[in-house]
């Protein structure tokens, strides 16, 4: 286990937050050059903190604690309803864990994604530099789930296999297959696959009661949040 007390952190200055409308945001990293590995980056995602390309990070606001860790305990997820329609529904398509998302292929899905769904986000517009900084993988952890249909790339799950558990790091689709929802199946695929390889929690990052574009974190339960450095249930 690696001593947490000797990292070096870094803070950035206070900047507008990007989740929270006349909030301002400051975000710890840790240091860039500290030699991270999967034991690292699973004792920080324990902490609440969240990779982003190469760099780990977690909130560190002066006046804001909204931003809450969150994860599934994937033996007692008991999908919901239209959790469970959604599985049914993409019962014809194909999943394969790979190494490498650099292809043109990989690369046109996601464009596409942040084209059609995220032209008011950070990440728009899209560039190929970008997607590879962004979901690169790093330390040697990452894998992407790739969801097919008939053979044609529909979604891309972006996770890191920690000690215990995924985290999911991204997963971008074919926005044009609403009904399929696969931005649920893919969660729901990465649940699966975190207990086939007997991995106890899928890491969804944060969640923020005021922010309604993370609402759908809560739809898995029971769900863990991290709170006064304690992971508690919420059921």
């Amino acid at each position: 286990m690696t001593d947490l007390s000797n990292l070096k952190l870094f803070a950035t200055q206070p900047h507008p937050c990007s989740y929270l409308e006349g909030e301002e945001a400051t975000t710890l990293f840790i240091d860039p050059h500290a030699p991270v590995d999967q034991e690292l980056y699973s004792q920080l995602s324990q902490i609440g903190f969240r990779r982003s390309g190469a760099h780990l990070y977690r909130p560190h606001c002066a006046q804001c604690n909204a931003c809450v860790s969150c994860r599934i305990p994937v033996e007692h997820f008991r999908p919901n309803r239209n959790q469970r329609r959604c599985w049914r529904r993409n019962r014809d398509l194909t999943l394969e864990m790979v190494d490498h998302a650099d292809s043109d292929e990989h690369y046109e899905l996601y464009a596409h994604y942040i084209n059609t769904r995220h032209r008011d986000g950070d990440m728009y517009p899209p560039s190929r530099a970008q997607y590879d900084a962004f979901l690169s993988r790093a330390w040697g952890v990452t894998q992407y789930l790739e969801v097919r249909d008939q053979g044609r790339l529909v979604a891309v799950a972006v996770c890191d296999r920690l000690k215990d558990g995924l985290s999911a790091v991204y997963t971008f689709f074919d926005s044009t297959q609403e009904r399929r929802s696969l931005g649920v199946f893919g969660i729901l695929a990465q649940i699966e696959e975190a207990k086939a390889l007997g991995l106890p929690h899928v890491y969804l990052g944060y969640w923020i009661r005021q922010c309604r574009k993370m609402d759908y974190k809560t739809q898995y339960r029971p769900l863990e949040m991290l709170a006064n450095r304690r992971w508690v249930r919420v059921t």
